[in-house]
């Protein structure tokens, strides 16, 4: 189906010295286009992030991290590749890969591909431009 998403499960697990349980979450429709720049902009809104203008790090579980290069000043973690420039479509079916937003704070997601794509149309009656949360649950932290 050409115009199938991935759907991303996001948990937040902690942040700011806490751990969170029950943990929130969103589910996410995004395509293999996005870029993970993109898809942390819509966890970050999803999760109702005001400033987002923090650095953020995803690391996938291939160990390769992913973040805006041009937020680090030449300082980026070594071999990290571009958020702007990496597309979602290096995900894999049941992967699963962190997400951490604001380095000090440290709000760590946990994310989940799911084993199988959707229709955006059935889930959410468009075929959105950008990675939007289509489903979620818990009470998010100040």
């Amino acid at each position: 189906m050409a115009r199938s998403r991935l759907s991303i499960r996001v948990e937040l697990i902690s942040g700011h010295g806490a751990d969170l349980w029950p943990r929130p979450g969103r589910v996410f429709a995004a395509a293999r286009s996005h870029s993970f720049a993109q898809f942390a902009t819509a966890i970050d809104v999803a999760f109702g992030r005001w400033d987002l203008a923090h650095l953020h790090l995803f690391t996938l579980s291939d160990g390769t991290q992913v973040s805006p290069l041009d937020w680090w000043d030449g300082e980026a973690p070594d071999d990290t590749e571009d958020g702007h420039t990496t597309r979602l479509g290096r995900l894999q079916a049941d992967e699963q890969f962190a997400y951490v937003f604001d380095m000090g704070d440290d709000w760590a997601h946990l994310c989940t591909v799911a084993d199988k794509r959707i229709d955006p149309l059935d889930e959410l009656g468009e075929a959105p431009d950008r990675p939007v949360p289509y489903w979620g649950w818990g009470s998010l932290p100040d």
